[in-house]
């Protein structure tokens, strides 16, 4: 039996994902483009977003950011890829 794992909307985890880099300054975009991350890789960002379940933190953690975050937030599911981003 297959364990079946509920996953988040595809477009609020897009923009969380992007927003966390961001945040970060990490362009998820130049990376891709520079060759750091893959089309494969950046999907499965966002998929790793949608099967967390720690969006209202990402929210919340999103909202309080008023300087370039020096690390992605703990509770991150995609910290390690974010963090070897920066």
């Amino acid at each position: 039996m297959m364990l079946q794992i509920s996953l988040g909307d595809i477009e609020k985890h897009f923009w969380l994902t992007r927003s966390v880099a961001r945040c970060m300054g990490v362009s998820l975009s130049e990376a891709m483009a520079e060759g750091r991350l893959t089309e494969q890789g950046y999907a499965e960002l966002v998929t790793r977003c949608r099967a967390a379940d720690c969006h209202g933190q990402c929210e919340l953690w999103l909202a309080t950011q008023q300087a370039e975050a020096e690390r992605a937030p703990e509770f991150c599911a995609n910290a390690d890829t974010l963090n070897r981003l920066r």
